[in-house]
């Protein structure tokens, strides 16, 4: 009864924060998803309008519709993750299928011949902006275990703290300790009761040092990361044609977050006299939230055949709460530690990501009914990313980290289309620079796309193709394993859309 009581308390309870500069990273950026012909031009559409996604873009863009409309678009996602660790190479992949986009748009045209306000769009659309969907499969001989993550963080904790008390069960001992002296704490209690390390001296409360009862010159390393969930922006548009050569436009941007993230580890093959020879940990984040940006935009006709357009998204304000849940076990570890399993919950409290603003100005030209080539240049400073509330001290520490690492963001789309009659040819690249600002952990990201479509009079059906890949840094943990395994992330997304007139 004692321990379906720990459970349900934990629910109310606030923990200690651990959030970093993977967080930022994570809901930073959007892919190219979208409707097909979005995709098709691989998303270069900030001079162009006239589709639901340019939305994304640029808000102008719903003026340049002549008439209103609905689209669909459905997609398959396969995430391909290669992988090297030390002497050891590996690979994993993943397939999903989501509708990506839906979205209608009202064309309100003025009967008024004395007024230069041609005409009012008021746009509606869903988009997913990240499909989380993911699996990565490393393994190697490792050097360093996973007893330098829990020394790392172990070392200079007092043990007395760490102890159960007397008619305190496991698993409420690992919840009151992160609930009042810390994840740091936490994971040393974790650390201890799997057998992992032990105090130097156990007969002193005060002890900080500790030694890891593992032996080792090489260790092998099996580790899986299943991730799940989506980042989606709900959008609200309005924009309006000026004149015959200029259309303005306004949305309000309404974000949705779920992300899961499992990662399991496997240590074996110790010297043959360490008294472990197995050690199992595995990890749990779950989060959920929302956010909220605001988005202005213009396009320009300059004559019959070139097309401009500027637009500003605003910072990205994230409120999320993250749930994070541990098991872990081997040859030393205490009996009762099968009872700190993924039912055992730690709560943190709410916590905002502000994600910077970004800047896009655009160029097209567009050869009549035949074709157009379209090219989109974005900047966003992504030094200037922030973990809130400041007065948190270890989000000021860890947004001085983000400003030393993190560096502006180029990133330049180009898109063609060919019409031969009712079918439309498409073809898109993108390039995106790497945040850091040494360029490493993640590398440049380099996208490739094409598409095709046809058009029946009253409605549309488009197909496209947009393949990407970035390469990546993936450390294990956040401390104690300082190799990084190399990681070539190819991601591949064929979309087919329907477009329906009004």
């Amino acid at each position: 009864m004692i321990r379906n009581y720990t459970f349900i308390l934990l629910l109310v309870c606030a923990f200690a924060s651990g959030q970093n500069i993977n967080d930022v990273l994570r809901y930073s950026g959007e892919n190219s998803y979208g409707t097909a012909r979005f995709q098709g031009l691989n998303g270069a559409f900030g001079a162009l309008g006239g589709d639901m996604s340019s939305l994304n873009v640029n808000p102008a863009g719903s003026a340049v519709f002549n008439n209103s409309l609905f689209s669909v678009t459905g997609s398959n996602y396969n995430a391909k993750n290669d992988a090297m660790y030390f002497n050891g190479s590996s690979q994993a992949s993943l397939n999903s299928v989501d509708i990506n986009q839906v979205g209608g748009v009202f064309v309100f045209k003025s009967t008024n011949n004395n007024t230069e306000w041609k005409k009012i769009s008021l746009a509606f659309n869903y988009d997913l902006v990240k499909n989380f969907d993911d699996e990565l499969y490393i393994t190697g001989n490792s050097n360093q275990g996973i007893d330098n993550y829990f020394l790392d963080y172990a070392n200079g904790v007092p043990f007395g703290p760490l102890l159960i008390k007397d008619g305190e069960y496991i698993e409420e001992a690992y919840l009151d300790i992160g609930n009042t002296l810390g994840f740091v704490d936490q994971q040393a209690f974790l650390g201890y009761y799997g057998g992992i390390i032990d105090p130097v001296d156990f007969s002193d409360d005060n002890n900080t040092d500790y030694i890891s009862n593992a032996k080792y010159s090489s260790v092998n390393q099996q580790y899986s990361q299943s991730t799940a969930g989506y980042n989606s922006k709900f959008t609200a548009n309005l924009a309006s044609q000026y004149g015959d050569n200029l259309y303005l436009g306004a949305s309000l941007n309404f974000h949705s977050v779920f992300f899961d993230k499992l990662s399991q580890l496997t240590e074996r093959g110790f010297d043959s006299d360490s008294e472990i020879q197995t050690i199992t940990f595995d990890n749990l984040l779950r989060t959920e939230g929302g956010g909220f940006s605001f988005s202005l935009g213009a396009i320009g006709k300059l004559n019959e055949n070139f097309r401009i357009g500027g637009s500003y998204q605003s910072p990205t304000w994230y409120n999320l709460t993250d749930e994070t849940s541990q098991k872990i076990n081997s040859d030393l570890a205490d009996n009762d530690i099968s009872y700190i399993n993924f039912n055992v919950v730690n709560i943190y409290e709410d916590y905002t990501i502000k994600i910077p603003e970004k800047l896009t100005g655009s160029l097209a030209i567009i050869f009549g009914r035949q074709g157009l080539l379209s090219f989109d240049y974005s900047y966003q400073d992504m030094s200037k990313a922030e973990l809130r509330p400041n007065s948190d001290p270890s989000f000021a520490a860890e947004n001085n980290y983000i400003s030393d690492k993190l560096s502006a963001v180029s990133t330049f789309k180009l898109g063609g289309e060919y019409r031969i009659e009712a079918v439309s040819l498409r073809a898109g690249y993108r390039f995106e620079q790497s945040p850091y600002a040494n360029g490493g952990t993640i590398g440049d990201l380099n996208g490739y796309s094409g598409g095709i479509g046809y058009n029946f009079g009253g409605s549309r059906l488009d197909l496209s193709y947009n393949y990407a890949t970035q390469d990546t840094d993936k450390h294990l943990y956040d401390t104690g394993l300082p190799t990084a395994a190399a990681i070539t992330n190819k991601n591949t997304v064929v979309s087919l859309g329907y477009t329906l007139n009004f």
